[in-house]
């Protein structure tokens, strides 16, 4: 199993390509089952959740064409809606493919995902969604199963905002005969990204980015092309690795405009943060100030960071305290930082954490995606050699994640 080590101490500078969004591209990917038209997708970025889900799309019958970032997906031949569970276990996103299904074939049997342990993410508003839809839908053996001569629009209302749910929702939506209204709709970029590739594909969809979302239903989908939009949660890491270690980059191919709330708590901490079109500069001082937050629904602070910010609180200057709101087991990260010298209270779903002088390092393990991340920005500025095990968890959603930090200067490399 593959290990990152990491040498801290050098200061991160230089310029980086960002890559296309993972969870912008997980849901997209999956719109090409609603139609038997080619459909391409550019800035695909090549991480493993990626791999997965070509391959599930593959063992339905549909064609997957691969060249560098470019995607094409040929749906025509589907012939299998099954997402086993040997396919889908690693990964939550899997369940995706559940709306999709029943829109297009009437019909979809979709193993419980798996995924990251950071707690529950219950699949029963994407049930409750379909069955207001007409859908017949039971729980048996550890499978959704779905059925239904054609959905029919409906009002739907989501318990909690969830953003999958949302998604599936929206794509078995678009296919349904009369208007789907989705209220409590998560507002996140990605929902906005996927509503855009199915609008190009044929949909009619309003009120996407609120959260009220209105889908008129139409016969067929047609094929289109859509570029995936940048990686919001890559960048915010990859401005954290930066701050923590002092440094200035240059971050390419991406937008400030999905980062609003990471942008203002990086400013707070001290660094100065530059907005171009398409590009986001950052310089931070020597040593940062601690930044105090509370995790919940886009466009607040986004859960994802959540972990970045707790690695780089742990050398700022002063007391940060970290609130989560989303996921009740995402502090597992606090353990393995303390093993590298931080000064972290758990009390809930609370993290208290003071700044100490130096981090030192030491073997660490990642836990799930994104604190696999804040054991990487905290490795980067930790005296010594930092190894980080179990990091296929970064592979599901960081690309070249190793080049890209050495073309800015940090000492990593991976042990296979």
């Amino acid at each position: 199993m593959d290990k990152l080590l990491i040498e801290g101490g050098a200061r991160l500078s230089g310029e980086v390509a960002i890559s296309g969004a993972k969870n912008a591209a997980l849901p997209i990917l999956c719109a090409a089952l609603l139609t038997a038209e080619p459909v391409i997708f550019t800035n695909v970025p090549q991480l493993k959740d990626i791999g997965t889900l070509l391959a599930l799309l593959g063992q339905m019958g549909v064609k997957v064409e691969r060249a560098g970032d470019t995607v094409t997906l040929d749906a025509s031949g589907l012939n299998n809606p099954v997402a086993p569970y040997e396919m889908v276990k690693t990964m939550r996103a899997s369940i995706l493919v559940l709306g999709p299904l029943v829109a297009r074939c009437g019909e979809a049997r979709v193993s419980l995902p798996g995924g990251c342990a950071i707690g529950a993410r219950p699949v029963d508003q994407h049930i409750k969604g379909l069955q207001a839809m007409g859908a017949e839908v039971r729980v048996e053996h550890g499978y959704v199963h779905a059925t239904v001569p054609r959905l029919k629009g409906a009002r739907l209302f989501t318990d909690m905002v969830t953003v999958t749910g949302t998604e599936n929702l929206m794509m078995a939506a678009v296919l349904a005969d009369g208007e789907t209204v989705i209220e409590n709709a998560a507002r996140e970029p990605e929902v906005v990204d996927l509503a855009n590739c199915l609008v190009a594909m044929g949909a009619q969809i309003s009120g996407a980015g609120s959260d009220v979302i209105r889908i008129r239903g139409v016969e067929r989908l047609h094929g289109a092309t859509h570029r995936i939009m940048p990686d919001r949660i890559e960048t915010g890491t990859y401005l954290c690795a930066a701050a923590v270690t002092g440094g200035s980059v240059r971050l390419t191919g991406t937008s400030s405009c999905y980062l609003d709330a990471v942008i203002d708590k990086l400013m707070d901490a001290g660094c100065e943060v530059v907005s171009e079109r398409d590009a986001i500069s950052l310089s931070a001082p020597a040593r940062l100030n601690a930044v105090s937050l509370r995790t919940a629904p886009y466009p607040a602070f986004p859960t994802d960071m959540q972990a970045q910010f707790m690695a780089i609180n742990c050398v700022a200057n002063g007391v940060a305290m970290i609130r989560e709101t989303i996921f009740e087991n995402r502090f597992m990260h606090a353990v393995e930082l303390q093993r590298l010298g931080a000064d972290i209270r758990i009390d809930g779903n609370t993290a208290v954490v003071q700044g100490v002088a130096r981090l030192e390092g030491a073997t660490v393990m990642a836990t799930d995606l994104r604190a696999s991340a804040s054991l990487v920005v905290a490795g980067l500025v930790a005296e010594g050699e930092t190894t980080i095990e179990r990091i296929y968890h970064l592979d599901r959603g960081y690309e070249r994640l190793e080049d890209k930090l050495a073309a800015l200067g940090a000492k990593v490399r991976r042990l296979t």
